[in-house]
């Protein structure tokens, strides 16, 4: 069931982040306070793929959508091999929002198994099929087999930023310091 949002505009006349609306009677608790539906993506499931579901939330605190592999067989990725696996579907981001491809966290830890480009960034003007960079890290093979879970997509607004070229920049405490310059503990 789509959650009830009240919108605000900005400055510029675009919408701003959804506020959430407390749950309706009759909607489950687990959805009090959550914002869902709130954009809605046109998304298109390519031919050869109608097995497969829709990218869809695992739980009601799930942050991002699950993506599924649509490979047509299994592919073993060696330790070190990298490969760019299909999901089997393409979407058009409105204009101001990025599709960030993100890793997911059991595959990471109980197999070494991880994204190239974490997080890969789906642009607004992008069209064609998701595709997954995964790249075995572990020390075994890995199989990724049709419908596995291999990433998460998370849709976020994108902050264009206007760069002002300066002489020199404002000074801080940290300085130029960086790459391990703040310390371990």
């Amino acid at each position: 069931m789509a959650r009830r949002t009240s919108r605000i505009r900005t400055a510029v006349g675009r919408p701003a982040a959804p506020h959430p609306v407390p749950a309706a009677p009759g909607e489950p608790e687990s959805l009090a306070g959550v914002v869902t539906g709130a954009l809605t993506i046109p998304m298109q499931r390519l031919e050869g793929n109608d097995d497969l579901p829709p990218p869809q939330v695992a739980t009601a605190g799930s942050a991002g959508v699950d993506l599924r592999a649509a490979v047509l067989a299994p592919l073993e990725l060696a330790p070190g091999e990298r490969a760019l696996v299909p999901t089997g579907y393409s979407i058009a981001l409105p204009h101001g929002y990025e599709g960030q491809v993100r890793p997911r966290s059991g595959l990471a830890l109980k197999f070494g198994l991880t994204l190239l480009n974490a997080p890969g960034t789906i642009d607004s003007d992008y069209r064609g099929e998701i595709g997954v960079v995964v790249v075995n890290l572990g020390q075994k093979k890995v199989a990724i087999r049709r419908g596995d879970r291999i990433a998460q997509l998370i849709v976020a607004p994108v902050t264009l930023p206007k760069f002002e070229l300066v002489q020199a920049l404002p000074p801080s405490a940290r300085g130029a310091g960086g790459f391990g310059s703040t310390g371990k503990s």
